[in-house]
Formats: C-alpha cells, sequence, structure tokens
C-alpha cells in the first residue's frame, strides 16, 4: 500500500527552507509510529532536511545528484533513484509493501495517481511557509478515521490526524 503522510497549516503549506515551520512533537511521534519498519520514499530536499538518516526505515531517495549516492554508499538504509520512471518501477516492484512517502511535492505530485492511503495532520493554525502540498482530489477519497487534539504544554497549536483511503 502507497500512502502519503504530511503536515500542513490552514493554508496547506507544508514547509519553510527545507523544514517543517512548527513544531509538533505529537505529529513527530504519530509519523514515527506509522513510518518505524517502512520504506519512506522522499526527495533529496527532503532528505537533505532530515536532522539524520531515520532508523529502522528504509530511505529511498529520488534525485539528479548522483555524488549524494556516493556520498551515502557505505549506508544500507539509503537507496537512490535518478528519475520519476526509475521511482515508479521501484514502487510498482514493493506494492506488497507498506511504503511511505514523506515528501517532497515532486515526489507527492509523481505518485498522486497510485497512492492508496493519506495520512494528513492539519494543523489548526498558519505559518510562514514557501512550499505548498500538492493539490489532492479528494473526491477520489473516503475519510475512514480522524483523530482531534487539543494544544497542550508540548504542542501549542490544535491538529487533528486524518486518514483518507482510496475508494474502489
Amino acid at each position: 500500500m502507497l500512502t502519503f503522510i504530511w503536515a500542513e497549516d490552514e493554508r496547506h503549506q507544508i514547509g519553510l527552507n527545507g523544514h517543517l515551520p512548527w513544531n509538533l512533537p505529537g505529529d513527530l511521534h504519530h509519523f514515527k509510529e506509522l513510518t518505524n519498519g517502512h520504506p519512506i520514499i522522499m526527495g533529496r530536499k527532503t532528505f537533505n532536511g532530515l536532522p539524520q538518516i531515520l532508523s529502522g526505515r528504509p530511505h529511498l531517495v529520488l534525485t539528479r545528484n548522483h555524488d549524494l549516492s556516493r556520498q551515502y554508499a557505505d549506508y544500507p538504509q539509503a537507496e537512490f533513484v535518478f528519475s520519476i520512471s526509475d521511482l515508479q518501477n521501484w514502487v510498482s516492484a514493493h506494492r506488497h509493501e507498506n511504503i511511505y512517502v514523506i515528501g517532497g511535492n515532486s515526489v507527492f505530485q509523481a505518485l498522486k495517481n497510485q497512492v492508496d492511503c493519506l495520512e494528513q495532520t492539519k494543523i489548526k493554525a498558519t505559518f510562514e511557509a514557501d512550499t505548498m502540498m500538492t493539490s489532492i482530489d479528494y473526491r477520489n477519497f473516503t475519510l475512514v478515521k480522524k483523530i482531534s487534539n487539543q494544544a497542550d504544554d508540548y504542542n501549542h497549536f490544535s491538529y487533528d490526524f486524518l486518514t483518507f483511503l482510496r475508494k474502489k
């Protein structure tokens, strides 16, 4: 199953300068809980924005930068593809696995017609940002789960976890 997982603010914004524009520990915990043990797919900018290779998750990175693959040659957890076609072939070959796409926009855009599940965190606030989430036609999906979370001492914004499944 191919799943998109992301957080966005009320204006569908997802990033600022290659990083999340907010600090929301509850969302990071949710992300880790869902993705742990499963492959995660991302573009080069998203990969470069990670604090480190995330443990317990094979990383597949879409990039045109062959030097990046040489730089991480000693990391068996990181695999690189160099075209959208190679990315789509990899996804097709691994459809029996739970695969999570974590960004960025070029990867979401390339796979949006193949995605089976959407795991969206909707933050009830707006932030300064420079990146918007790829447009998704929600008419093709059914909301199957919603968990509301209120702001607290650790999470300074209210937010919802929304799970959508593609209609058959």
